[in-house]
């Protein structure tokens, strides 16, 4: 009585009318499917052109009509002009693709159009899903057993002579370079001994740099004896272990003291160096024969008091 009753509404409630000149329905492409299978849902307005029709609101449709239909896919909705000789001149209409993967009979509910803030209702629709019927006093099986192929050594090589080339070659580079590794004699590790500058080598390179400078002729007086102080201390200080750099003139002369230093070289490095004091923090203004021989006393004193090692290289200024 179902499936009778389902039918009826089938073939006399496809569509609904309205006094108004509006007509809004939903038609299926068939109402048979096979499980899986795949049809079309038109839903559509026809209204004519004096009908005074300004809004139309198509149904809000999601993912699926109900729990056992579904739609795939949306068309936009499209307005054309039927046929001249029809009453109904407009048309709007979408199309939704449909499908179901559970056999039985569905009911496609009616849907609801908005026009001019009225409300329209398609009839229902019947929707029937089958399966192929399965005998089941038969066992299943496969349509095909496998055949069974016997192994061929030379169809295999065939297939797999790339891979087997290249594991040889990998094998043949490993044996060679196992024997390279073993047969190598170790290298030794030449460490490159470079001589170091003597002390007084550095400071009279540093002298003949300062006086190319020509600094005290050019009104630098400040740097040009500061230079020379620096030059000495520094020469001191790596020639005699004394903390030079850091030390006044004073202390420089007394920890020179138990150094075999002539006198006459000590008077001539105390001169220097108080002259380039006085310069420094006394604005002290030397005459040109003192600057000249700040310079030469110093290289004097380097010459004197250099530590000579055999074999190694020596500079006089």
């Amino acid at each position: 009585m179902k499936k009778i009753f389902y039918i009826l509404i089938l073939l006399f409630s496809t569509a609904s009318l309205n006094a108004q000149g509006v007509r809004v329905y939903s038609r299926l492409d068939t109402n048979k499917l096979l499980i899986g299978e795949q049809t079309r849902l038109h839903l559509s307005v026809e209204y004519a052109a004096e009908s005074g029709i300004t809004e139309i609101i198509f149904p809000t449709i999601y993912d699926t009509i109900n729990q056992h239909i579904e739609i795939l896919s949306k068309n936009p909705i499209d307005t054309l002009i039927p046929d001249k000789n029809e009453p109904f001149l407009l048309q709007q209409k979408q199309e939704l693709l449909i499908t179901s993967f559970d056999s039985g009979y569905y009911v496609i509910p009616p849907f609801q159009f908005i026009i001019n803030a009225d409300t329209f209702e398609t009839e229902a629709t019947l929707l029937e899903v089958y399966s192929l019927p399965v005998d089941t006093s038969e066992a299943i099986f496969d349509v095909k057993q496998p055949i069974e192929e016997p192994f061929s050594f030379k169809d295999w090589l065939k297939e797999n002579w790339k891979w087997i080339a290249i594991g040889l070659v990998l094998i043949v580079l490993i044996i060679l370079l196992i024997r390279y590794l073993k047969n190598r004699k170790p290298t030794e590790k030449v460490k490159e001994i470079i001589p170091e500058i003597p002390c007084h080598i550095i400071a009279l390179e540093r002298l003949e740099k300062l006086r190319e400078q020509k600094l005290w002729q050019s009104g630098k007086l400040k740097m040009y004896h500061s230079e020379i102080s620096e030059i000495l201390r520094d020469y001191i200080e790596k020639r005699y272990n004394v903390n030079a750099l850091e030390e006044t003139t004073d202390e420089i002369m007394y920890g020179l003291r138990l150094h075999a230093i002539p006198n006459d070289v000590k008077e001539k490095l105390f001169q220097i160096l108080t002259l380039a004091d006085l310069v420094k923090f006394a604005k002290e203004q030397p005459l040109a024969n003192e600057n000249d021989m700040s310079l030469i006393y110093s290289i004097e004193f380097i010459n004197q008091t250099k530590l000579v090692i055999p074999n190694s290289p020596q500079k006089n200024v």
